[in-house]
């Protein structure tokens, strides 16, 4: 489970290193192949261990091909989707067309999904997380499927 966010400085060929606490168990859990794919509804990008993006990228080719929608999100996520292979310092490089759909240029936020990360540019991630923090101080809902929890 990745958990957490970790600021991050891409090198300048575009190289992210992945934090020492995930290495070993990205090894073991994927010999550290991941894959990376845009996010279509904020500007980052999602990085799965590939085993993880398997499981993924099967149940969105298993859609209909016939309904546009599900075309387009095929499209979107498999056709953007690039394999990430750990290197012998722990980085990955993150190709060119994906960074800058994301606007990553050097500094950015690694962030811990569970089972994936999402990978912010820094300056819209801190201005991403500030907004869902306004949206949370005003509305103060609690989703209903969230009800039961107990933090």
């Amino acid at each position: 489970m990745f958990r957490g966010n970790n600021p991050i400085n891409l090198d300048v060929k575009g190289r992210l290193a992945i934090p020492a606490r995930y290495r070993d168990g990205l090894m073991v859990q994927c010999n550290g192949c991941l894959v990376a794919t845009i996010d279509i509804q904020d500007k980052c990008l999602f990085v799965y261990p590939l085993p993880e993006w398997e499981k993924i990228e099967a149940q969105i080719s298993e859609l209909p091909t016939f309904n546009p929608s599900t075309r387009r999100l095929q499209r979107l996520l498999i056709g953007h989707a690039r394999e990430l292979e750990l290197d012998g310092n722990g980085r990955v490089l993150i190709p060119p067309e994906l960074r800058a759909y994301a606007d990553i240029d050097k500094k950015t936020m690694l962030v811990g999904q569970g089972r994936r990360f999402e990978l912010w540019d820094l300056d819209n991630w801190n201005s991403q997380r500030d907004s869902w923090l306004e949206e949370a101080a005003n509305e103060l809902s609690i989703p209903d499927e969230m009800q039961s929890l107990s933090l």
